[in-house]
């Protein structure tokens, strides 16, 4: 007869698993105490600030409830809504639009079409800062590339001070911020249009279908889901869009392209006023957290 093979000890087995959960809490805490340190006590730290009377220019704080929460609300909070509304919207229907288009060209096979690929990309690449300083030298009203190309056509006699007209100043910001983000939707609406399978397109045709009634029956359903979750990472992020408004238009003029962003960072260190700050962040992650979960429901339901 063999040798009949021990069982481990159950004191080796117990030491095993504690080295493993040592090991797993050594991998674990670094990156713990950044998140800590770096993202979760400052973020806590300021939406306490929310219930205090505090100031940058005086130590000390005193605790108000929720008075700073209905000061806000009832100083000026649904204009504000309506214009981040009207940025978010309109950088991301933007982009969307043009990316899809540029998904829906180069998708087809012609010669050239992997440089201009990697040529679409540039934009993307290129800080989001770079491109609100290459874009305010473009609007500039006394030595900008667009006026200078609209008076040399004729379309306009004298230099529009693109960034400093209320009619003009949320087209300027809209077109700045999609010119940087239209290539990341291009790339995600690239590569959900090449797994559509191109036998459908070939029956499709052949029943007398043309590309617009191919686009709606054939592609579209099978691209639906992504395109929705571009569309709402996009729109979440351009909630909480700052740099490319801050260089550009700085929320003027007259505040008509202020956004949360932008009105957060002045009531904190441009008034000075902790507390109101605190309290417009407040309201501003109560509506990205519904926005949030309608990502999270809507992956969900994608993955089903």
């Amino acid at each position: 007869m063999g040798r009949r093979q021990k069982k481990p000890h159950s004191s080796n087995v117990r030491a095993a698993r504690l080295s493993e959960v040592r090991f797993i809490v050594l991998l674990l805490l670094p990156g713990t105490a950044l998140l800590v340190g770096v993202v979760l006590y400052p973020l806590l730290r300021s939406l306490a600030s929310a219930f205090f009377a505090e100031s940058l220019l005086y130590p000390g704080a005193t605790w108000v409830g929720l008075q700073n929460v209905i000061d806000v609300l009832q100083d000026g909070f649904a204009e504000l809504l309506s214009q981040t509304l009207i940025f978010t919207i309109g950088a991301t229907i933007v982009p969307f639009i043009v990316g899809l288009a540029l998904a829906l060209v180069l998708n087809e096979q012609f010669r050239g079409q992997r440089f201009l690929r990697g040529a679409f990309l540039i934009p993307w690449l290129i800080p989001g800062v770079v491109v609100s300083f290459l874009w305010m030298w473009i609007f500039d009203a006394n030595y900008g590339v667009l006026n200078g190309v609209l008076m040399q056509l004729h379309l306009i006699d004298t230099p529009i001070a693109w960034l400093f007209n209320t009619d003009t100043a949320r087209g300027a910001l809209i077109i700045a911020k999609s010119w940087n983000s239209f290539p990341w939707v291009m790339v995600m609406l690239l590569a959900a249009l090449q797994t559509v399978p191109g036998e459908l397109h070939e029956a499709a045709a052949m029943d007398g279908a043309g590309p617009i009634r191919r686009f709606f029956a054939v592609t579209w359903p099978h691209i639906a889901g992504v395109a929705g979750l571009v569309i709402l990472l996009e729109f979440i992020w351009n909630f909480q869009h700052f740099d490319t408004i801050f260089v550009l238009t700085g929320g003027g003029p007259a505040g008509t392209t202020q956004t949360f962003a932008t009105e957060v960072y002045d009531t904190a260190f441009k008034g000075y006023d902790l507390g109101h700050a605190g309290a417009l962040g407040l309201l501003w992650m109560g509506l990205l957290l519904i926005l949030v979960v309608v990502y999270v429901r809507f992956s969900e339901r994608g993955e089903k």
